[in-house]
């Protein structure tokens, strides 16, 4: 009997070290990173900002901008199209905004594709006094990109933030529905900043199911895509990619 007890106590001491270990490691690397993020807030040196060369004749330049979903985007592959990408995961719509200048601008784009928001809107379930100002923040600084962007002369491809997909049990004690209704309520308002150099691609209908969820053959995780989700965005995308490069040209 006390070797058995012996056992569970020695088990249970074991276990609280490997609990012990392990938080701690988390916490190490939890710190770690936000100490970095100060020394460079908006990662500026994840790119390069010296000015590209321009593209051949005849060759239209296009950016994919903004978070991780953007970073994971692959090339769409179409004759006369040269894609670069600038996407960084984890940024907020501040960070994409902010750093235009340093990772847009020197690249001198035709087209920028823009995908951003999705990490404001997470944060919403941990303050929800700030739905509204959370939302409203988003937009405005999807507005200064767009606003930059003209001063470029480069024309937006502005893409509605994809859906959510199923939030994992470690996940929902920092999550609620009220993320999917943000999303939701963004997308309605991009509609409304369309203009002539503004064009605005519908990602969240093409990806969403019918429960307002990433469509489960898509989804990578509860935020991210897989490669099947991203070839779906790439093949609607061709026809508005065609027009515009016979425009541009």
């Amino acid at each position: 009997m006390k070797a058995r007890i012996a056992l569970y106590v020695l088990a249970a001491v074991m276990l609280l070290m490997t609990i012990s270990i392990v938080g701690f490691n988390l916490f190490r690397n939890l710190y770690t990173q936000a100490q970095l993020q100060r020394l460079d807030p908006l990662n500026l040196g994840f790119f390069s900002t010296d000015p590209l060369p321009q593209p051949g004749e005849g060759v239209v330049r296009l950016v994919i901008y903004g978070d991780s979903r953007a970073a994971s985007w692959p090339a769409p592959q179409i004759d006369g199209l040269e894609v670069i990408n600038r996407g960084i995961g984890a940024q907020t719509t501040a960070q994409v905004a902010l750093r235009f200048d340093y990772h847009i601008a020197p690249v001198q784009p035709n087209v920028i594709l823009l995908q951003m928001c999705i990490n404001d809107l997470k944060i919403i379930p941990l303050e929800t006094n700030l739905y509204q100002s959370i939302v409203d923040g988003c937009l405005d600084n999807v507005r200064q990109v767009i606003d930059a962007a003209r001063t470029i002369n480069a024309k937006v491809i502005l893409t509605t933030v994809f859906p959510v997909g199923i939030v994992p049990l470690e996940r929902q004690f920092v999550w609620s529905d009220a993320v999917a209704q943000a999303v939701r309520d963004v997308n309605a308002q991009m509609a409304m900043l369309t203009a002539e150099e503004v064009i605005l691609f519908d990602a969240y209908t093409l990806l969403a199911g019918a429960d307002g969820l990433i469509k489960p053959h898509y989804a990578d995780d509860e935020l991210h895509l897989n490669a099947a989700g991203y070839a779906a965005l790439n093949e609607a995308l061709l026809p508005l990619l065609s027009n515009l490069i016979q425009s541009i040209k």
